[in-house]
């Protein structure tokens, strides 16, 4: 991947060169502004995103972490620190990397590597889909994936609420997974998919979509907690 604009907030002048110096030996990376606090930064990064930002964390008024929780998610974070503490939250924010202070060039590119990776994964809007045919029946009815509330299984088949109807269909939970995969729509239980949407709230382990709750089960939680941050 080509042309990946990085900025570095670091308010340690040494750190800041080393970490400038190691940006230099990556082709791919242009660096694009250098700040030493976290308020120019953000400033900065509200009317210019930029691709990978580099951020220590103890940066005096304002803080790395909270320049972190008002960044898009696509930006692809990695925490520059001398402090492991604050690992957990980097964890809590989805922040690409963690590299603790000193670290050698081998451990800034794994970073660099898995923020290309992050960076591939973002999906051009043109290439998620508007809508799908559901079979049902003798035909297949088109519906606007926008319409659907929540898809919930029922024995053998699935009940895909909509807007203005209720379709049954012998389609798997697979099935829907791999078609709606890029959309709105997330598998939260083994019974049920529900678009994000028309969530109204979410308390604890529970989806509150139209009138239905709708339970969320631990082995989709992490998926629908990444879905519903972005």
């Amino acid at each position: 991947m080509l042309g990946i604009n990085c900025v570095i907030v670091e308010d340690e002048p040494l750190a800041m060169e080393r970490i400038e110096s190691f940006v230099a030996k990556v082709s791919s990376l242009n660096l694009v502004k250098t700040f030493d606090n976290a308020i120019d930064a953000l400033l900065y990064l509200k009317q210019h995103p930029v691709d990978v930002l580099f951020l220590d964390i103890n940066l005096g008024e304002m803080s790395g972490v909270q320049l972190a929780e008002q960044m898009p998610r696509q930006t692809a974070i990695i925490f520059t620190t001398a402090y492991p503490e604050y690992a957990i939250k980097g964890f809590e924010l989805n922040v690409t990397d963690y590299l603790l202070k000193p670290f050698a060039f081998d451990r800034f590119y794994q970073s660099i590597e898995k923020a290309i990776q992050r960076l591939e994964k973002i999906v051009e809007p043109s290439k998620v889909p508007s809508f799908i045919f559901i079979k049902t029946e003798y035909r297949l009815e088109k519906v606007n994936i926008d319409n659907i509330l929540f898809i919930e299984g029922m024995g053998d088949y699935r009940r895909i609420h909509t807007k203005s109807m209720k379709i049954m269909t012998l389609q798997t939970f697979k099935d829907f997974e791999q078609e709606l995969e890029l959309t709105s729509i997330c598998r939260v239980h083994k019974s049920f998919m529900v678009n994000i949407l028309h969530i109204k709230s979410i308390e604890r382990d529970r989806i509150y979509i139209h009138d239905k709750v709708i339970p969320i089960s631990e082995t989709y939680k992490s998926v629908f907690s990444e879905k519903v941050k972005k």
